[in-house]
């Protein structure tokens, strides 16, 4: 779990340690140091004089210590402080995009239009990467996470592998639905398709066909997922490019802006 100063760490914390606690999993909170010379503005010379490095790494370093203390205490208080850890890390190496890849889930926060809400570089980041699965928490911390599960299934390659790296969380769940909804999809298997998949697995589904009429694909699934009550959606990332959904939207952005309920990605 990338460690930052935002609004988002306590559901962040909360989703992390409901999930670790299920399956007894190690939680590393991860600072991710900045590179002074790419962070700090130039002097006259346009050169980063000595003193605005050291002035950099001293409140740097005490912004790592914070943000440590606070998650190991989070932890403690939600009962996993025996499983928690801290770590920081830098460029080198790729970042959070190459350390993430020693983990099986990588817990972020769902980004919004406040200033401290969790940033969107950040779950990009992940996202794309790391090639591991995102839980992204929404901005309150939720009851639990995955005992009634909703499946946003479009027939893509990216939600059947979302759904493949899903499985162990899928066989604890109580309840899992499988839901599509009638303008979102693309050229692939049906729902009964993947009903059919998880059940030879060992996960009983269901599956629930909607169809959207004058809503967006998005938010007719996440209206879906509420009547259903599900706390936890699991979709894949992006089925149509980046660019094309930031500039005319689609089901992933919307569900990134709006989701109550964590999120289950890759890509």
């Amino acid at each position: 779990m990338p460690l930052s100063e935002t609004s988002g760490m306590p559901s962040m914390v909360r989703c992390a340690t409901l999930v670790g606690a299920r399956f007894e999993s190690f939680i590393e909170g991860a600072y991710i140091r900045a590179e002074p010379s790419v962070i700090l503005a130039s002097d006259d010379t346009g050169a980063t004089t000595p003193a605005l490095i050291e002035s950099f790494e001293r409140e740097d370093m005490a912004r790592a210590e914070r943000l440590q203390q606070q998650f190991l205490s989070a932890c403690r208080d939600q009962g996993t402080g025996s499983q928690a850890l801290v770590t920081e890390i830098s460029g080198v190496g790729g970042g959070l995009g190459g350390y993430g890849r020693l983990f099986d889930l990588i817990v972020v926060g769902r980004p919004g239009r406040e200033a401290d809400s969790p940033p969107m570089t950040t779950l990009e980041t992940a996202l794309f990467d790391t090639g591991r699965v995102l839980l992204i928490a929404p901005p309150q911390a939720p009851a639990s996470v995955g005992r009634n599960v909703v499946i946003a299934w479009n027939g893509s390659s990216e939600t059947a592998r979302t759904i493949a790296l899903s499985k162990a969380l899928l066989r604890h769940a109580e309840k899992v639905t499988v839901v599509t909804v009638d303008t979102g999809v693309v050229t692939g298997p049906d729902g009964g398709g993947i009903v059919t998949y998880l059940e030879r697995s060992g996960i009983k589904a269901e599956r629930d066909d909607v169809a959207a009429g004058s809503r967006g694909a998005g938010e007719a699934m996440l209206d879906e997922a509420q009547k259903l009550g599900a706390d936890l959606l699991v979709k894949g990332g992006y089925t149509r490019s980046r660019l094309r959904q930031t500039i005319f939207g689609g089901p992933t952005s919307h569900i990134l802006a709006n989701a109550e309920i964590p999120v289950i990605m890759a890509h």
